[in-house]
């Protein structure tokens, strides 16, 4: 499997790369990493310009060679390019599977909407600099090269369907161009690094525009790094998920092992087979 790997947001360190090069040449024979240049540009917060951005994304999905696209890591910045990255898509697109998450929900979001190839939200390269991080990257890789189902999130469903994404990244897309169609999903997000009050507030928006929708019911993953507030909001990030979800009639249905951490598991969008 020849796997392209770039970078619609924010910039791959040199040695992640390389240790995730030398994971992938021990352990994965079978699998051929092909780093575009553009992971390692700069171009202020951003991995390059909107349009090296884009062009390095294109290029990659339109490449017939390549069997998957494997995003190199979040940030910011994929929503910038979706629109048009997913307009300048040619038929060799269609055939690949795209793995990614947090700021790539943007990006997964489009082509789910758009019909083309298959989307799985799960660890990055960039994942594996967290502890224990090379057994996080292990996870997609097992299950993108060898169909390996260990690495998927352990409460998915035969015959259910399901969407991941990171709760901000939802909440954003919601009434723009590129928000899929989640009816009959069940829909897992996940936080970092936000206010308890912001989660408050990004429940709110996105139970509200997904109310009405047959949205199957809401899981939460992880919501971690928390910044201290100079008081408590009283409400874990269960407990605001459970209240938002009964104001608007979504069944919340549990928690789920995604999110940024070492934990972090894969969860393939659409229909599980059963």
């Amino acid at each position: 499997m020849r796997i392209g790997i770039c970078a619609p947001a924010t910039p791959l360190g040199k040695d992640q790369a390389a240790a995730v090069w030398a994971l992938a040449e021990r352990y994965y024979p079978d699998a051929e990493l092909i780093f575009h240049p553009q992971c390692f540009y700069e171009h202020g917060h951003y991995a390059g310009t909107d349009q090296q951005r884009l062009d390095a994304f294109v290029q990659m999905a339109n490449d017939p060679t390549l069997e998957a696209i494997w995003f190199a890591k979040g940030g910011y910045g994929s929503n910038r390019i979706a629109q048009r990255a997913v307009s300048a898509l040619a038929a060799p697109a269609a055939e690949k599977t795209y793995l990614g998450y947090s700021d790539m929900g943007y990006l997964l979001g489009s082509l789910y909407r758009a019909g083309i190839g298959r989307q799985a939200h799960g660890p990055m390269v960039t994942d594996i600099s967290r502890e224990g991080g090379a057994d996080t990257v292990a996870r997609s890789l097992d299950w993108l090269v060898r169909g390996d189902p260990s690495g998927l999130e352990p409460e998915l469903v035969a015959g259910e369907r399901y969407a991941a994404f990171n709760l901000m990244t939802l909440a954003m897309m919601t009434g723009s161009a590129i928000m899929p169609d989640l009816s009959g999903h069940i829909v897992i997000v996940e936080e970092v690094a936000e206010y308890l009050y912001s989660v408050d507030r990004l429940f709110f928006h996105l139970t509200q525009a997904l109310e009405g929708k047959g949205v199957t019911g809401i899981r939460l993953g992880l919501v971690n790094a928390v910044p201290e507030n100079d008081r408590p909001f009283g409400s874990s990030a269960e407990e605001i998920a459970r209240d938002w979800c009964a104001r608007s009639g979504i069944a919340y249905l549990g928690r789920a092992e995604i999110g940024h951490a070492a934990s972090n598991h894969v969860v393939p969008f659409g229909k599980m087979p059963g």
